[in-house]
């Protein structure tokens, strides 16, 4: 009925990008406070954070203090923790300037696809590194369809590893109390499918907004699609 295996009976989502339309708001954040601090640090001749490459390579889906890093890195800067900190939580106040500014949306066919696994009594958990994920998901009313959450606090908390590791993931399975085999990992960033495929997950569902559905399946989905609800379509 809802287009995976009837061994799957659990289902995993990633919150942006796939239920909620802000990855690009994540995106944008990340430019405008990677390239101030570029700017800041090279002068004008500096080269810009690429919305395409850079996002999905080091930043998409990943910890925020995770995604400062592998950037900075990426272009031979060794950053502190001082530093790393200080353009996280600069990002992450951008991000939530626009949300307060601007609401969230979500994907409506995501949303009928959700409800529908809660009506087939699917066990269903929310995995994402947003630290802002409960809050999100309470603002669009549908954190009631999700029996626990796995966001950046419980990263922090309990010492997960953050995607392309699976333990964020795992830790979900974990909570619904079912094995990874039998439980479906939907993500729409790269290292997110990464970290569905190395946590040996039943099924992983790529979902591909930006026009990137090969990497997708190169980084480990077994399924690409455009919208979760072309998973029911006839």
């Amino acid at each position: 009925m809802l287009g995976l295996p009837d061994a799957i009976t659990a289902y995993l989502f990633d919150l942006d990008g796939v239920l909620t339309k802000t990855a690009t708001v994540h995106a944008k954040a990340w430019k405008e406070m990677f390239d101030g601090y570029l700017k800041e640090r090279d002068g004008d001749d500096f080269t810009p954070f690429d919305l395409h490459h850079d996002y999905d390579e080091y930043v998409d889906g990943k910890p925020r203090e995770d995604g400062v890093r592998d950037f900075l890195k990426s272009r031979g800067i060794d950053a502190d923790d001082a530093l790393v900190k200080r353009l996280g939580d600069q990002k992450n106040d951008l991000v939530q300037q626009v949300i307060e500014r601007d609401g969230v949306e979500v994907y409506e066919g995501s949303v009928d696809y959700v409800r529908r696994a809660k009506e087939a009594g699917l066990k269903l958990a929310v995995v994402s590194s947003s630290a802002n994920a409960k809050p999100v998901l309470e603002s669009v009313g549908i954190l009631d369809l999700f029996d626990t959450v796995v966001d950046g606090h419980a990263v922090a908390e309990d010492g997960l590893k953050g995607k392309p590791a699976p333990d964020t993931f795992l830790e979900g399975a974990r909570r619904l109390g079912v094995e990874p085999a039998a439980a479906a990992v939907f993500e729409d960033a790269l290292a997110g499918v990464e970290a569905g495929r190395a946590g040996a997950f039943g099924f992983v569902v790529g979902v591909d907004r930006v026009g990137q559905a090969d990497a997708l399946s190169q980084h480990g989905a077994t399924v690409v699609v455009k919208d979760l609800s072309d998973l029911t379509a006839s």
